[in-house]
């Protein structure tokens, strides 16, 4: 028998390698304006400056993105037109999946209902699950909520969806995710890709190096 009956998940830095498709679409943008940047500075700027932009009022995300880009492109002394700064948010829907997510979802998929909770657009989320290779039941975003995770608006409204069924949040972030499930009483999976230490309030009910790790211990052998 299942563990749980509903698995959501976050999906960029847990379902898709976002930060490959952030440092693609620098590079290349970069690129175009005869700039080389180095990717590491570019994705720890990235870190940096974009949960300040989140942080400072409600933006769609494809405002967040656009504005994070300018700002991180300032901090390395590119000088980016302002009219091509949204070549971030544009490149979101070719950000690939992780090598392990497809197999992962399919397996979870035969005996749960699977949903995502993320901050993020529809118009971007809808271009992005052209990659995965499952349906979803339902999908919450920061545009429907208004909000970005940690606030416990995405949490909320999947409860209210979810109702009594047993509940798993599977997500990379302990800050968006691990930390507020945590304080709300979900049970959470982190995935721990990076093999980073617990940090703050954030308490994972289980913790794996992958999302196939995940699915295997969700599903049994």
């Amino acid at each position: 028998m299942s563990r749980y009956d509903v698995l959501t998940f976050d999906c960029y830095g847990t379902l898709i390698d976002w930060e490959c498709g952030i440092g693609d679409a620098f590079e290349a943008a970069a690129r175009a304006d005869g700039v080389k940047l180095d990717r590491a500075a570019v994705l720890r700027a990235y870190h940096e400056i974009e949960p300040v932009v989140q942080a400072e009022r409600y933006r769609t995300y494809r405002e967040v993105l656009t504005l994070t880009a300018q700002r991180i492109a300032e901090q390395l002394g590119w000088p980016l037109a302002a009219a091509r700064a949204a070549f971030l948010a544009e490149s979101v829907p070719t950000w690939p999946p992780f090598a392990d997510t497809n197999a992962a979802l399919q397996r979870l998929a035969a005996d749960h209902r699977l949903a995502i909770l993320s901050n993020i657009d529809d118009d971007l989320l809808a271009g992005t699950r052209k990659h995965f290779g499952v349906a979803f039941d339902f999908v919450v975003t920061a545009q429907q909520v208004g909000s970005y995770k940690p606030a416990p608006a995405h949490f909320t409204v999947a409860r209210q969806r979810i109702g009594g069924a047993r509940w798993l949040h599977v997500a990379q972030s302990l800050f968006h995710d691990i930390e507020p499930t945590r304080a709300l009483g979900i049970a959470s999976a982190w995935i721990n890709r990076k093999q980073e230490p617990r940090t703050g309030a954030a308490r994972p009910d289980a913790e794996f190096a992958t999302l196939g790790e995940a699915a295997a211990w969700l599903t049994g052998p």
